[in-house]
């Protein structure tokens, strides 16, 4: 008899064990005991927060294996750790899965839910097989609570089944330009060919956010939604939306591959940046270090306007030195010269380098015609601290043709006239 009871028990064990594996590879976000530390919870718990102002001014540490914090309105890369490896993502590839649906059917089609959607494991929206539910309320599910399930049956009825639907997702993400990128689930559950880099995703998640759409869903914090004839309440899984001051979304993620991972957009005054980190250990480190690189972001850094600088450099430089870019051999004397496309407008820059931005202007002093319209002719280099920022061409806006045997024939004439002139 205690043998029997030994092995009932210890059969329940194994049963517990392989039901709490499956439930932390495949959850998105199940707190398992995680939590903020209490200074940081009781501010969230108070409502809206801005440490901003706050003197932080050594880059913070953070227990995410990946991190990057990325400018919106520059697409540059303010600050990172090991930004450009690959890395897994978890459920944070569902911003690839709703970009891809969003651009490619409409919002209040029906969808039935198949019995491979209904039957996806991890986070779930709760659909089942033969269950109608608009592609409206599928993205919703997706994004707020990450369901798997929406996952699967978004990607049936895109692309007919998973495998052509993540073609879909590699083709725009070679669109995107994301090189490090590969998907092969609409979800992100674990698998060795599914990857991106921090980098990156904040690529996607900038272009993604491009779509009014998405940035509505990412945003909402609770939602209703209909599944047949029932209504449901979701309630979106990102942990800093409407409690961290100017978190407008995105993506929460976790497996046990990724660890927890956090995808952020924060706008205050006028900057707009993207913070993604990866491989964080617990809920908690991902929130802090999401915390700590938002407010160090926030107090250290501030945009500034180049191209108006560059502007007034150029146009300073161009009064002294038009006249002397000699034409050799050339019906014209002089260049034209203009500048070329100013790539970066404004710039996020540490407030402590400002004053340490150059403007260096290096160009040819002669140049033997025929010159071309447009030909480059130098350059403004725009640096801190010997790190080029933006490089903008100079370049010649009239076509200067050579001259020939005829132009020196009459240019002779004309001097010996004029030496006949003074003679008589």
């Amino acid at each position: 008899m205690k043998r029997i009871i030994a092995k009932i028990c210890y059969v329940w064990l194994i049963i517990f064990m392989l039901a709490s594996q499956i439930s932390t590879v495949c959850a998105d976000d199940v707190d398992n005991g995680d939590f903020l530390e209490p200074s940081i919870e009781k501010k969230i718990t108070n409502g809206l927060i801005d440490v901003s102002s706050n003197n932080i001014t050594e880059q913070p540490k953070t227990n995410s294996r990946r991190y990057v914090v990325y400018d919106r309105i520059s697409k540059t890369i303010i600050m990172g750790k090991d930004e450009n490896v690959k890395s897994a993502m978890a459920s944070t590839t569902k911003v690839m899965t709703a970009t891809i649906v969003l651009e490619n059917t409409s919002l209040d089609e029906e969808v039935t839910v198949s019995g491979k959607a209904g039957g996806t494991g991890g986070s779930r929206l709760g659909v089942k097989k033969g269950d109608k539910i608009t592609v409206n309320d599928l993205l919703y599910g997706l994004m707020l609570r990450s369901g798997n399930d929406a996952a699967v049956a978004l990607a049936e009825y895109v692309g007919g089944s998973v495998e052509k639907f993540a073609d879909m997702m590699n083709q725009k993400a070679e669109e995107i330009g994301l090189n490090n990128t590969h998907f092969v689930t609409p979800h992100g559950l674990d698998n060795s060919e599914h990857y991106t880099t921090a980098y990156e995703l904040a690529k996607l998640t900038d272009y993604a956010l491009q779509n009014e759409t998405f940035a509505n869903i990412v945003g909402t914090k609770v939602a209703t939604i209909y599944i047949n004839d029932r209504t449901m309440q979701i309630t979106n899984t990102n942990e800093l939306l409407g409690v961290l001051n100017g978190v407008v979304g995105v993506k929460t993620g976790f497996t046990n591959n990724a660890g927890r991972c956090l995808v952020t957009e924060t706008k205050r005054n006028n900057m707009d940046i993207i913070t993604v980190v990866l491989g964080a250990d617990t809920k908690k480190f991902r929130t802090n270090d999401s915390i700590k690189l938002i407010e160090y972001t926030f107090s250290n850094y501030e945009m500034v306007n180049i191209q108006t600088k560059i502007i007034e450099e150029f146009t300073n430089w161009k009064n002294i030195n038009e006249k002397r870019i000699n034409v050799i051999q050339g019906k014209k004397e002089y260049l034209n010269p203009t500048l070329g496309e100013i790539e970066l407008q404004t710039i996020p820059v540490k407030k402590d380098k400002i004053d340490n931005i150059q403007y260096e202007i290096n160009t040819i002093i002669s140049i033997e015609a025929p010159v071309e319209q447009w030909q480059k002719i130098g350059n403004i280099v725009v640096k801190i601290d010997d790190k080029i920022i933006e490089k903008v061409e100079i370049i010649n806006t009239e076509p200067i043709e050579k001259k020939s045997w005829r132009d020196y024939f009459e240019y002779l004439l004309e001097k010996l006239t004029e030496v006949s002139c003074l003679k008589w």
